[in-house]
């Protein structure tokens, strides 16, 4: 099987997304393959995608790094909850979050109350492979990227895991895990 072919029957695939009306909201630590895999989880549902990180550099004008360090984390969370809230209120497609935007109480309830929240959830291993190729992650600049990735991780597991759906990325085709993503909201909704 390759990246772009599906196990699901195009009639299972519409029979799902039928079900879908609200933004799917991909939430997870950074590397999981949130914009990747929702790329292909939008085509097969046949909806649009939009990557928050991207749009909020757009309003800024600015990357994600030079907010950060112009700025601070805490202004950054504040930007990203406005643009998440307008990208949700936009579309009922789907969204890609950076990696924090879940921590925060008030962007975790607006995604909860106006979408279905789907952790990404993915082995260090993995993580750090994906992670260091390229130099993008301001979290990950000032020490060894496995301790920050395991920290993070741990750190913010108890709030991924209010997400309404959990699927588990492997170091494969993108695509099973857009399948993995469907089965699980053919299960819950």
């Amino acid at each position: 099987m390759t990246d772009e072919q599906t196990r699901l029957t195009q009639a299972d695939i519409s029979r799902i997304a039928s079900k879908i009306d609200r933004p799917l909201v991909l939430v997870g630590l950074m590397g999981v393959g949130k914009s990747t895999v929702g790329r292909r989880l939008a085509n097969l549902l046949r909806r649009d995608f939009v990557d928050a990180d991207h749009e909020i550099e757009e309003a800024a004008q600015r990357s994600i790094a030079e907010i950060f360090e112009e700025f601070g984390e805490q202004y950054f969370r504040d930007g990203e909850r406005r643009v998440i809230a307008r990208l949700m209120n936009e579309s009922t497609g789907v969204i890609a979050t950076g990696g924090g935007a879940f921590i925060d109480p008030q962007t975790r309830e607006l995604i909860h109350s106006q979408g279905i929240a789907v952790w990404i959830d993915c082995d260090i291993d993995v993580l750090v492979e994906r992670t260091g190729r390229r130099d993008t992650r301001p979290l990950l600049r000032d020490g060894d990227p496995r301790e920050i990735l395991t920290k993070l991780y741990e750190d913010r597991k108890p709030f991924y895991a209010q997400a309404q759906i959990r699927v588990e990325s492997e170091d494969g085709p993108h695509m099973r895990t857009a399948e993995l993503i469907l089965e699980g909201i053919d299960k819950w909704l």
